[in-house]
């Protein structure tokens, strides 16, 4: 007689692996680098149908897409910007609608990804921001001007000067666009980690044939609560971007502090 042994799962944790994303359809290699379509071109691709030829009776996806502009202008720039807003709009919209998508697209079946989780993207927007509100800077207040409004807070005493320079130096100069970068990476890379974690144990947990089936169900309530906080969450960093980037431009511009 033949004993039949149940087929235990095995659970296989995520690894930076899951951050390699594939292609949609065939690449074409120039020089040594690959070039595809994927989510990202997706990306960019949406807005240009959406307002290629706006319309003054907008269909249903340009509809969508002023509503979001709208959210943006009136929340975003005109807090932060007043007067200005309308002319780093299309900066702030473009920074929204781009993290935004890129970010829910950790919840969409099939991809599951956010491109965010990878710094290069948010390290690339930081720069862009980085160098909008220091060249609005630059122009508002001449080179030696900015320096001193970013670097000479006023009302302090002279004698503290000497160490309030390297502090706001690094603080204003150095950090900002670091912690821009680094807080949205790391959001989406945590929760990449924690849906595949949840998800991945889930089906392990179901198909181990032993004590571990009971608390599957577990875990997969813990999955889907973990799926509508990240929506949230993609909401949330795609505002906090845009809106900390309109900060800074709008403190740039400042006469004073």
């Amino acid at each position: 007689m033949i004993a039949i042994q149940p087929i235990v799962a095995q659970f296989h944790p995520p690894t930076t692996n899951d951050f390699v994303y594939d292609c949609w359809g065939p690449s074409l290699s120039v020089g040594g680098l690959s070039f595809c379509f994927n989510f990202i071109y997706f990306l960019v691709l949406l807005s240009f149908l959406a307002f290629r030829k706006p319309q003054v009776v907008p269909n249903k996806l340009q509809s969508i897409m002023e509503t979001g502009v709208q959210f943006v202008r009136e929340n975003i720039a005109q807090p932060m910007l007043g007067n200005d807003s309308d002319r780093f709009l299309a900066l702030l919209v473009t920074l929204f609608f781009f993290i935004l998508f890129g970010n829910l697209m950790e919840v969409v079946p099939g991809i599951n990804f956010s491109h965010n989780s990878r710094i290069a993207f948010p390290m690339a927007m930081a720069l862009v921001s980085w160098i909008v509100f220091n060249y609005v800077g630059f122009r508002k207040h001449g080179f030696f001007g900015y320096l001193k409004h970013v670097l000479l807070p006023p009302g302090a005493p002279g004698w503290l000067y000497p160490l309030l320079v390297p502090i706001e130096f690094i603080t204003q100069i150095v950090v900002r666009p670091i912690t821009l970068s680094v807080r949205l990476a790391a959001n989406f890379l945590a929760g990449h980690f924690l849906l595949a974690v949840f998800f991945l144990g889930t089906l392990a947990m179901l198909q181990s044939g032993g004590l571990p089936v009971v608390f599957g169900p577990f875990a997969f309530a813990i999955a889907v609560a973990l799926l509508g906080f990240e929506i949230f969450v993609a909401l949330l960093q795609a505002f906090i971007f845009s809106i900390l980037t309109a900060s800074y431009i709008g403190g740039a511009m400042a006469e004073e502090h």
